[in-house]
């Protein structure tokens, strides 16, 4: 037998370009367009050089214990790591690798069917429906499951599902676990994080990426009964012990602690997606209501493949994917208010080229 027939081959997931050349307006990875937090600045700076030829904590106890007081909840019910990502991949093999099938929407975050790829987890995708919202009846059907996975605010499209659909998800599925992905929820809606009082198999993952201006320190976090929180880490300790760096533990608990900067730069994105809301209808697009901080849209007439490379053109990076259902649709991260302006002009002038009325 060859080496290859030997190795595991997996069609991974592809992130968001990060350009690097100058002059680029990046609207593609839902990136705050703010600074991190001044306490964020300062503790960063006050960090002696001579720590880091230590090992970090791998309980990352500085961490756990800020998000345990900003969010009222016992350290013992939270568990950090890597970005959100990681969490979600750790939850996956510790929570899913079971049973019957993972359920999750048919349009959603694309990583979710790599990490079930990667684990050998068997998936069954639930349509949404031609609004793209989630029907709580889909999963309550009384198959054997694996598990759940709802990101709320759903990505790409940015809708919010209420609470009392979660619930209805929860009740119907006692025996499994149901993770509630809210990596944007500082943008709009309800957390789902005081349900986990209620029911004991609800895991809620949140990042410090978007709200909190810390995507490239990496850093993300679950919520969930003790006992769901205690098999996480006895998996991530199988593996790794040490997977937060000492930056990240110290820098996040100082961000997660300024609650003050947090709220301000969510009204500042949430008052620029309202503004961009309202240029994109006037010039012809068409949208879900987003609770996120970006706006998942196509226009009435022209392409959304043209207007993604006539946007490159112009050094204007969005997203989108040539999928069935949504290849029309651009998903554009809420920039700053400059950033904005010079994709509204740009958009104008792209309608207009293509002979479409603005």
């Amino acid at each position: 037998m060859a080496l290859r027939d030997k190795v595991r081959f997996i069609t991974p997931y592809t992130p968001g370009e990060q350009p690097r050349e100058s002059g680029i307006i990046k609207l593609n990875t839902n990136e705050c367009p703010y600074p991190p937090s001044p306490e964020f600045a300062r503790t960063m700076a006050q960090i002696p050089p001579e720590s880091f030829r230590l090992y970090p904590d791998p309980n990352e106890n500085e961490l756990r214990d800020a998000l345990s007081e900003v969010y009222g909840i016992p350290k013992e019910r939270i568990y950090a790591g890597v970005g959100s990502d990681e969490v979600l991949a750790l939850a996956f093999l510790t929570f899913f690798t079971g049973g019957g099938p993972l359920l999750f929407p048919d349009i959603t975050y694309s990583f979710y069917p790599v990490w079930a790829d990667l684990y050998q987890i068997p998936v069954r995708t639930v349509p949404l429906d031609e609004d793209f919202r989630i029907h709580a009846e889909d999963y309550c059907t009384q198959e054997d499951k694996a598990g759940i996975i709802i990101a709320n605010p759903n990505a790409p499209t940015g809708l919010y599902a209420g609470l009392d659909l979660i619930e209805r998800i929860l009740q119907a599925n006692p025996g499994i676990v149901v993770i509630v992905d809210e990596a944007y929820i500082d943008f709009g809606g309800e957390s789902a994080l005081p349900l986990i009082d209620k029911y004991d198999n609800l895991v809620v993952v949140r990042t410090c990426s978007k709200s909190r201006s810390l995507a490239g320190l990496r850093i993300g976090y679950a919520f969930g009964p003790q006992m769901l929180m205690d098999a996480l880490w006895a998996v991530r300790n199988s593996f790794n012990s040490y997977t937060l760096n000492h930056a990240s533990i110290v820098g996040g608990a100082a961000a997660v602690r300024d609650t003050a900067y947090l709220k301000q730069t969510c009204e500042r994105i949430i008052a620029t997606r309202e503004r961009l809301a309202g240029e994109l209808r006037a010039m012809g697009f068409t949208f879900p209501p987003s609770s996120a901080n970006f706006i998942f849209a196509k226009h009435e007439t022209v392409p959304g493949s043209e207007i993604f490379a006539a946007l490159r053109e112009r050094k204007i990076f969005v997203r989108r994917w040539d999928l069935p259902r949504i290849g029309d649709y651009l998903r554009i991260t809420v920039g700053s208010d400059a950033e904005t302006d010079a994709l509204v002009a740009a958009l104008r002038e792209i309608i207009k080229e293509k002979g479409a009325e603005v």
